[in-house]
């Protein structure tokens, strides 16, 4: 017998060869699909589509959506880690109840991280241009006449607004952490631009905000920034499941 180090290889069968190929290819296909359903429910929540209490089986996602039930369940199971949906015992899977105190927890997470990239906005040590600030300039400091009246356009570049001031200072960190806040808090936002007068003040309130970290006013910035979010904040104790209903109405018109 040939020692250990000397016997011979064997040598793999061209179907072996052509499983150990496909199997990665399986394995890439099914996370793409996964992906996908993750994606596609996540999209309902945030557009109304499903609202807080909701409930729906995994059959029923896999058949709307052509997909197996096992990448419904890795979809599912990644939203319940990010606190989107909850699996009800021997009953499915509802859409996670509306619950007033964490959503005020999350905007309490935003106000800390935001002034402090307000404060450190305003405390750098160079006079060059940063490019978020001035791209935000183009878009918050431009006269009455120009600006966007459409409230579904103004919420995401209301969005983008606070990101862009977190981003700023460089911190990949407080960027990724202010990310995840802002993707569970999105509906409630959008919600608050349904209301007619919400865009004006929006300018009006960004514009300030943003003048004062150019000018490095530091305290000033950050008290208009804390009373800005306390004003989104205390609204979300006035959101009912009408108005949510209302908007799952809106977003059926306009698709």
């Amino acid at each position: 017998m040939k020692p250990e180090s000397l016997i011979d290889p064997i040598e793999p069968t061209p179907a072996a060869e052509a499983a150990s190929v496909a199997a990665p290819r399986r394995r890439g296909a099914a996370d793409n699909l996964a992906n996908r359903v993750y994606a596609a429910i996540k999209t309902d929540i945030m557009e109304f589509r499903l609202l807080p209490g909701d409930r729906f089986t995994e059959s029923e996602v896999a058949e709307r959506l052509s997909a197996s039930r096992t990448p419904v369940r890795e979809a599912l199971y990644r939203l319940q880690a990010e606190h989107f949906v909850e699996v009800q015992f021997r009953n499915g899977w509802q859409v996670r109840p509306f619950d007033f105190d964490y959503f005020e927890d999350l905007y309490d997470v935003r106000i800390i991280l935001e002034l402090a990239a307000v404060r450190r906005l305003c405390e750098r040590v160079t006079d060059a241009p940063v490019p978020e600030l001035e791209a935000l300039k183009a878009i918050w400091l431009v006269p009455v006449g120009e600006r966007i009246t459409d409230g579904v356009i103004v919420s995401g570049h209301d969005e983008n607004f606070h990101s862009a001031l977190v981003a700023a200072t460089g911190n990949g960190e407080m960027a990724r952490i202010h990310r995840e806040v802002t993707e569970k808090i999105r509906p409630i936002r959008r919600l608050d631009f349904t209301k007619p007068y919400r865009v004006d003040t929006t300018y009006h309130e960004h514009g300030a905000i943003l003048r004062a970290i150019v000018q490095r006013r530091s305290d000033e910035a950050q008290r208009m920034l804390k009373a800005h979010i306390d004003e989104s904040k205390a609204e979300v104790r006035k959101i009912t499941l009408h108005m949510m209903h209302a908007a799952r109405r809106r977003g059926e018109e306009s698709s």
